[in-house]
């Protein structure tokens, strides 16, 4: 088994500050939050919850995430769990991905873990799917 690095994490929709899953699972387990932008994905909203689109155009707005070192290990496991992300299985709802992500208050980038949609997943999304056309979960109507 080859070790992830320990990169931070880009999250866009229910991990977001404020969200749901932000407390349940990021509250008190993180050393930064900072609002950020991943170019390259659009996003459509989900049954729920959102899922980034890698495209050739498109912006998703979200939270770059900067774990505390003595949790990133749990975090990381606790995070494919729920996004339904196991490395190789067809069923996963969402890929785990390496990414370049761009701080709003800089204009810097850094590489980050971002879950995009599957390809099964992005595929049926392409085709039936409804666009936010802002990138930010938060201004869906």
């Amino acid at each position: 088994m080859t070790l992830s690095p320990r990169l931070p994490f880009f999250v866009y929709g229910t991990l977001r500050p404020g969200e749901p899953n932000h407390d349940r699972f990021l509250r008190g387990r993180t050393r930064v939050e900072e609002p950020g932008r991943l170019s390259g994905a659009v996003l459509y909203d989900g049954p729920g919850y959102p899922y980034a689109v890698e495209a050739a155009r498109g912006v998703v707005r979200g939270e770059l995430v900067t774990a505390l070192p003595e949790a990133y290990g749990e975090l990381l496991v606790e995070l494919d769990r729920l996004e339904e992300y196991a490395p190789g299985d067809l069923r996963n709802l969402y890929e785990r991905v390496e990414r370049e992500v761009t701080r709003d208050a800089d204009g810097t980038t850094v590489r980050a873990w971002v879950y995009v949609a599957a390809p099964a997943v992005a595929s049926q999304l392409r085709a039936r799917g409804r666009v936010i056309g802002s990138g930010d979960w938060r201004e869906r109507s």
